[in-house]
């Protein structure tokens, strides 16, 4: 039996486009509606019906880098002229800026912890789905499907028992502590999409170079890695993004030192209630990281999704 392909017709062609550029714009609503909000003013920002063409203003971002206080008539004539551009902005909504908010802070303890989770996620997952796809571990296949077990359950069926085992062990609300804890939720994910990569690549590479005279580790590190380079990058695009937009482990077992900036966001209060414009700044400078780093491996990600999609 033979089987032909044929290409596809215009109006295929024209419909599948059509399909996907409709789906990209609806996709795409949302973030454009939370980056315009970044620019509204509180007052255009709970507008109904919703406020579309508006003047664009930078108070949001304004809110949510600074602290502020409400002062009468009398403390701004006493405290002088504004002396910046974001001072004049505060001044006109009838408040003074008392000093930085703590929102850089949560966004650098979100980079430490989403790139140093991932970081050492590849590095564990590497070693592992290596010796799983070249040696003979005995109940592999026991443990490849403990290991994916742990991703059966949600977040919070093990919330509680590790809020206490982090108490006992002193890593609640430190760096360290999510930093593990992100590593061992991902480890999963990568071991099974490593494997899958790994063992796309010949053994014969790694036989050649043993007889050439390279040790075990010389022919991992300078055949297999190369080649799983790809696999490495779209695997630790899935893991950062986990570890990035994580909620209900944040929330649980951070408050202070090392709480990240989902759970600091919604809570952004300006001096008349919930700061909309502020949190939806705040939420647009938090996808610009994992936006440019999913860009700049784009292709690998491609792949990522693909692979095992079709064998040679």
């Amino acid at each position: 039996m033979s089987f032909s392909v044929t290409e596809p017709t215009k109006g295929t062609k024209w419909f599948a486009g059509t399909l996907v550029i409709g789906y990209a714009v609806i996709t795409l609503i949302p973030l454009l509606w939370i980056i315009a909000t970044g620019f509204k003013s509180p007052t255009d920002s709970i507008a109904y019906p919703p406020v579309v063409v508006f003047e664009p203003t930078l108070e949001g971002y304004v809110n949510l880098f600074t602290d502020r206080t409400r002062a009468t008539d009398q403390m701004i004539e006493e405290a002088g002229p504004a002396t910046t551009w974001y001072d004049k902005i505060a001044r006109e909504r009838g408040t003074v800026i008392s000093g930085p908010s703590r929102y850089g802070e949560r966004f650098l303890n979100s980079v430490i912890i989403g790139f140093g989770s991932t970081a050492l996620c590849m590095v564990l997952g590497t070693a592992a789905a290596y010796a799983f796809s070249r040696f003979k571990v005995p109940l592999k296949d026991d443990l490849l499907f403990f290991i994916l077990s742990t991703r059966m359950m949600p977040p919070i069926a093990v919330a509680i028992p590790i809020f206490l085992m982090f108490r006992n062990l002193g890593l609640n609300d430190t760096h360290i502590g999510m930093i593990l804890l992100y590593t061992a939720v991902n480890l999963s994910l990568s071991v099974w999409l490593l494997k899958g990569f790994i063992d796309e690549i010949p053994i014969e590479y790694e036989e050649a170079a043993l007889i050439d005279g390279y040790t075990r580790f010389q022919a991992f590190y300078k055949v297999v890695l190369p080649q799983a380079a790809t696999g490495i990058a779209s695997t630790a695009i899935f893991c950062l993004i986990f570890a990035w937009n994580e909620y209900a482990f944040a929330v649980l077992l951070t408050s202070g030192t090392a709480q990240t900036a989902p759970p600091f966001i919604p809570n952004i209060i300006g001096v008349n209630g919930k700061d909309w414009p502020a949190v939806a700044a705040g939420a647009t400078i938090f996808l610009v990281p994992v936006m440019v780093f999913t860009v700049l491996l784009r292709k690998h990600l491609l792949r990522g999704i693909t692979f095992g999609a079709v064998r040679k």
